[in-house]
């Protein structure tokens, strides 16, 4: 009899799910790695993902990826999941020379790795297929499917992006590193003068262009600072009005996070 109850109580006390059968998904940035010269290089990250999740393909994978691979990640996953806060990304370098040191490429590797474990330990965002894709496909199925998500000045900051670009290569032409010249010629001179003002230009635009994403990002902030102030002023009115506050601020606050990620 005792036996018994022992054996049911033994019973009683597992629990009806063993922890190794919870669902989890791991995710880790590390190596990264230079590759490409000049305005093409960029720094490539080993992402390795461990789960039991049955929508993936095996316990473990180990995939290849670049900064803009995981912008990707999260403008899809901003898109299509209205509502939900999205992690922000780690900002890229301001300035050209320490895009590539070591203090940089660590702190970006960190942020990316936070990024993305942030992503997989959230209930809807951890289930979602750009999040699968992201984790599993090789890096042509990656790329290819960046590529058809591009569009023309998505953002702001590809407008930015696009005159830091002209201006390399302007400055390539300039310095010889397109195609060396064994003389110098008249019509050298002039179409060497021609575009030192050219570079001077395209630089003139690239401020213009950086106030524009200053103004966009502080038009966003702006509108985050209405909607809280209204909803405050709706939790002090009564019912009808201050419901009515409380979906304007609300708004603002949509308003301003989008505003703020397209910036």
């Amino acid at each position: 009899m005792q036996q018994n109850q022992r054996s049911s109580s033994s019973g009683s006390s597992q629990s009806p799910r063993s922890p190794q059968s919870q669902p989890f998904l791991s995710v880790s940035v590390s190596d990264p790695v230079k590759l490409g010269n000049g305005v093409q290089a960029y720094i490539s990250y080993r992402v390795f993902t461990k789960t039991n999740l049955p929508d993936y393909q095996g316990p473990e994978k180990i995939v290849i990826r670049r900064y803009n691979d995981f912008v990707w990640l999260r403008d899809r996953l901003f898109e299509r999941y209205k509502g939900i806060f999205i992690p922000p990304l780690p900002e890229k370098s301001a300035v050209e020379k320490f895009r590539f040191s070591a203090e940089f490429i660590e702190m970006r590797r960190q942020g990316l790795d936070l990024f993305v474990n942030r992503i997989a330990s959230h209930p809807e965002l951890r289930l979602s297929d750009d999040l699968r894709l992201f984790l599993q496909a090789d890096e042509e199925t990656m790329e290819r499917v960046r590529a058809q998500d591009l569009g023309i000045f998505k953002k702001p900051s590809d407008l930015m992006q696009i005159f830091k670009d002209m201006q390399s290569k302007v400055s390539d032409v300039v310095l010889g590193k397109e195609k060396p010249v064994e003389e110098s010629t008249p019509e050298y001179e002039k179409m060497k003068r021609y575009i030192f003002e050219l570079e001077e230009h395209l630089g003139e635009a690239q401020k213009h262009a950086c106030r524009l994403v200053k103004r966009h990002r502080e038009l966003g902030q702006s509108l985050s600072d209405f909607g809280k102030a209204v909803k405050l002023l709706g939790a002090c009115e009564g019912d009808s009005l201050g419901k009515a506050f409380a979906e304007l601020g609300t708004k603002s606050e949509e308003l301003s996070i989008k505003l703020q990620a397209e910036a």
